[in-house]
């Protein structure tokens, strides 16, 4: 098992040797336990990488990636309605709860790698989508840590089952 760890005051990602500018959530970073949707922090804690999700046409998995993965299409989203019975799990758009559309404009959900965040159970409210997904120029993120499309590239053939991220 490697680590991939986020230092939340630096806005650092260190992964074996590399170390790399990232964003975290626009509020900063809290105590997962203390984490609520919608808040905009960053969750505290070791999260497990589950699996990595790829736009068709933008993104691609590398050859001898061992990470689970999947293509994203315009029918994928993330629910992230507390009141949910699917909270904070992949859905098929339309969804009759809020959702977040995976597939985006922007280049930023080109690449996703879901972390296992609230999700073992999922505790309705507090906190849905925390990803590690493609930056946009640094700027602040809606609770998840991005990196630039170009470290990613990078990082993602180096992962591999059972390796987590910590974020401090």
């Amino acid at each position: 098992m490697s680590v991939i760890k986020v230092d939340t005051a630096a806005l650092t990602l260190t992964f074996e040797d590399m170390t790399i500018p990232c964003s975290i959530g626009r509020s900063g970073a809290c105590p997962a336990a203390n984490k609520r949707e919608g808040d905009g922090y960053t969750p505290l804690g070791r999260w497990p990488l589950r699996t990595i999700l790829f736009r068709p046409g933008r993104s691609r998995p590398v050859q001898n990636i061992s990470l689970p993965w999947r293509w994203t299409g315009a029918q994928d989203g993330w629910s992230d309605d507390p009141a949910d019975p699917a909270y904070n799990r992949p859905i098929a758009l339309p969804h009759r709860f809020s959702a977040e559309a995976l597939v985006r404009d922007d280049p930023l959900y080109d690449i996703i790698v879901i972390l296992g965040h609230n999700d073992a159970p999922s505790v309705p409210g507090s906190g849905s989508a925390i990803f590690f997904h493609i930056w946009n120029e640094a700027k602040p993120t809606e609770g998840c840590v991005a990196i630039a499309r170009d470290a990613m590239d990078i990082l993602l053939p180096r992962l591999k089952a059972g390796d987590v991220m910590e974020i401090v």
